[in-house]
């Protein structure tokens, strides 16, 4: 399993994240995208949070403790990635307003076709070799067909087949849970996820990061006077990212050889799925936290 994983990483990576983006999609229409014109300042202020606050805070976090290497493109890999479909779900259960979520989330997806290669250049390019140069044009191939394309026939499987959507949904988010096993699998079989290399350091930074995010996110919300359920949405939005694109990103730039070493995109790895792991658990509280100060689902009362 190990080998076999090694040589077809990307492709692993390309399935988990296109089976995700269908599913998303197909509980997606036209009328969701409303929220930018009915509540301006919450779509734009989270999408602010979302493509300035958080590279700048990762930029700062990484400064600050002056990381390097995998853990700080890592890091960088998390900051460049719009938030996560399942931030919907948990916004739902937390009693945010979910129109919110879904908008800032589709919104920041289109965005990342073009913010998340500028972002990377901008955190990464200092821990890079002398001759790296970032494959900006790649990237936004990539995610243009397997982050795009996908949700936009998502979306038409919707609009054409609304009887059997919900169904279609369900079983490709489960396609995608399982591609997430999958990686898990295949690298813990090839010895990639090795976590006395990783050190319980630098589990403490990914914990801190998020913490940190979660924060700035929630003070930036007070600062601007959002409204509660709006707060916990865009909180929620923050500290949830896409690590299924943080995947397919990793494969891209740091290809696994077979019988070759490959330090930094071990380590690259093993931050994004500790911060997925990490980020589910913060999630929780999130919604605790949500379920007290919103005793009426924003989605309805919105």
């Amino acid at each position: 399993m190990g080998d076999f994983y090694l040589a077809n990483e990307y492709w692993f990576a390309v399935f988990q994240l296109v089976t995700a983006m269908l599913g998303m999609g197909a509980t997606l229409t036209p009328r969701d995208f409303r929220e930018v014109l009915v509540e301006p300042k919450a779509v734009t202020s989270g999408t602010a949070i979302q493509l300035l606050l958080v590279p700048l805070a990762a930029f700062a976090f990484i400064s600050a403790f002056g990381i390097a290497g995998g853990v700080a493109v890592g890091i960088a890999l998390i900051a460049a990635i719009p938030g996560g479909t399942t931030s919907n779900i948990f916004t739902f259960f937390a009693r945010g307003n979910v129109p919110l979520s879904i908008t800032i989330t589709a919104v920041t997806t289109l965005a990342c076709l073009f913010t998340t290669p500028l972002i990377l250049e901008f955190l990464i390019t200092q821990y890079m070799p002398d001759d790296f140069t970032m494959p900006r044009a790649q990237i936004m191939t990539e995610i243009a067909l397997t982050l795009l394309l996908p949700l936009v026939i998502g979306m038409l499987y919707l609009r054409f087949f609304p009887g059997t959507a919900a169904t279609f949904s369900k079983w490709v988010v489960r396609a995608s849970l399982f591609g997430i096993l999958m990686i898990v699998v295949g690298s813990a079989s090839s010895g990639r996820l090795d976590v006395a290399a990783f050190g319980l350091g630098n589990v403490a930074l990914i914990a801190g990061l998020i913490v940190m995010l979660g924060l700035a996110s929630w003070l930036m919300g007070k600062a601007l006077r959002l409204r509660q359920a709006d707060r916990t949405a865009i909180d929620i939005e923050v500290v949830v990212r896409n690590i299924n694109l943080g995947f397919m990103l990793k494969a891209s730039l740091f290809p696994a050889v077979i019988g070759q070493p490959d330090p930094i995109g071990d380590m690259v790895l093993f931050t994004l799925l500790l911060y997925g792991t990490l980020q589910l658990m913060i999630a929780v509280g999130l919604i605790m936290r949500g379920r007290l100060g919103n005793p009426i689902v924003a989605g309805v009362n919105s």
